[in-house]
């Protein structure tokens, strides 16, 4: 392998890193605001990233709470995500890349992708049409803005998930036969 190859990778590395360590900030911060509101509703007008959703909360605090579920879903599942690319990028050696755990990573990373997109795409509905009943969801787009494309990322990535493991069994194949 290059050098440039291996600081590309090394380089990848420490992006995903960053990006998993500020995706648990996130989800660390909207997770305290949260419980925080329960025992201070006063609060709800100003949440983690000037999120005001005390109009929501004043008229159906059901609707409140499933629509910070979803936010709260969405951002776990994206740490979990990066958490997953992380130990994928740690574990895989790029002189044999095709191997069952890479593969395996790629099929989990390919799962928690389409999760994502399908919680988002939901979340997105559901806001909807809770505005036909007086709500205003628009402070809340930017959270499941996203829905197709990580919907499209999951279906790339799965066929990437099996182009790995049919490696893996070629591989396998080729080491019996030598």
């Amino acid at each position: 392998m290059s050098k440039s190859n291996n600081f590309v990778f090394q380089a990848l590395n420490v992006v995903a890193w960053i990006i998993f360590i500020g995706l648990c900030i996130e989800t660390g911060a909207l997770l305290v605001n949260f419980v925080y509101s329960l025992f201070k509703p006063e609060v709800v007008h100003n949440l983690y990233q000037k999120l005001d959703l005390s109009q929501i909360y004043n008229l159906n605090k059901w609707a409140y709470f499933g629509l910070y579920g979803f936010i709260l879903s969405i951002s776990v599942l994206k740490a979990y995500l990066f958490y997953v690319v992380t130990e994928l990028l740690s574990k895989l050696d790029l002189e044999e890349p095709f191997s069952i755990s890479a593969s395996g990573h790629i099929t989990k990373i390919s799962y928690i992708t389409l999760s994502v997109g399908i919680i988002s795409y939901i979340a997105r509905q559901t806001a909807m049409g809770l505005t036909h009943y007086g709500f205003d969801t628009a402070p809340l787009g930017k959270f499941w803005a996203d829905s197709k494309a990580f919907i499209l990322m999951a279906a790339v990535l799965y066929v990437i998930a099996s182009i790995f493991r049919r490696g893996v069994e070629l591989q396998n194949e080729n080491d019996l036969t030598v």
